[in-house]
C-alpha cells in the first residue's frame, strides 16, 4: 500500500476591494464564526477576531464541525459535544503559550483534519492491516486521510486513536497522544499506549 506523502498546510485569506466612502472602515477579510463583540480583549477568542487568517480558520472549523455533527448521532453526538467543548478550552489556553497565535492556529489547523478524518468528511487515500509480533491477536488497523497534515485513524485491542503525520528520514510517520505508527517498506514499528514498548509489525497480505 502506498501512503500520502505530507503536504505544507497553509491557510489562504484573500482580500477584495470594496468601494468604501470616505471615512468608513476597511472591511475586514474575514470574521470568525461567533461574535466578536461578546469577547474579552486580550483572550484567544479575541486573538481570533483580530487576526484574518485566525478567523478563516475559524470559519472553516465550524463548517467542519457542523458536517461531523450531521453525521453522528446519540451518545456519539454527546461525545462529540464534549470533544469540542475540551478543544475550546485547549485553544483558549494558548494564553500561556510563548508564540500564543502559532498556537491557537495549529489548534485549529489539527482540530480540522482530525474532524474531516474521525467523520470520513474527506476521502480516504489508503487502508492497511498490520500484524504484530507474529500474532493474530495483535492486529492494528489504519486508514488514512489526505487532510491537511495528512491523518491515519487506526485502531487496536478495541480502542481508536488519530494520527498526524510526522517528518520522517524514510516511509511514513504517525503520532498520536500516546500512539506512534512508522510504516517502511512493509514493515512497521507501531507504539500504543504510554510507556508501552513498541511492536515490530509487518503489512497483512
Amino acid at each position: 500500500m502506498k501512503l500520502p506523502h505530507a503536504g505544507a498546510a497553509a491557510a489562504c485569506v484573500l482580500g477584495l476591494g470594496l468601494g468604501l466612502s470616505p471615512g468608513l472602515p476597511a472591511a475586514r477579510a474575514a470574521e470568525p464564526s461567533f461574535d466578536c463583540g461578546k469577547v474579552e480583549a486580550g483572550s484567544m477568542p479575541g486573538l481570533v477576531c483580530s487576526d484574518d487568517g485566525l478567523a478563516a480558520l475559524d470559519r472553516k472549523m465550524a463548517a467542519v464541525y457542523a458536517a461531523a455533527t450531521a453525521k453522528a448521532s446519540g451518545s456519539k453526538l454527546s461525545e462529540l459535544k464534549a470533544e469540542q467543548r475540551g478543544w475550546i478550552k485547549g485553544r483558549d489556553d494558548c494564553w500561556k503559550s510563548a508564540d500564543k497565535r502559532g498556537c491557537v492556529e495549529q489548534a485549529y489547523v489539527l482540530r480540522i483534519a482530525e474532524l474531516q478524518a474521525a467523520y470520513a468528511l474527506v476521502p480516504a487515500t489508503g487502508h492497511a492491516v498490520y500484524l504484530c509480533e507474529g500474532r493474530a491477536g495483535k492486529r492494528v488497523t489504519a486508514t488514512y486521510f489526505q487532510t491537511e497534515p495528512p491523518t491515519a485513524i487506526a485502531g487496536f485491542g478495541g480502542q481508536t486513536a488519530v494520527m498526524f503525520q510526522q517528518p520522517a528520514a524514510s516511509g511514513a510517520k504517525y503520532q498520536g497522544r500516546n500512539e506512534t505508527l512508522w510504516e517502511h517498506q512493509g514493515e512497521a514499528l507501531i507504539g500504543w499506549g504510554y510507556g508501552n514498548p513498541e511492536m515490530r509489525c509487518r503489512v497483512s497480505r
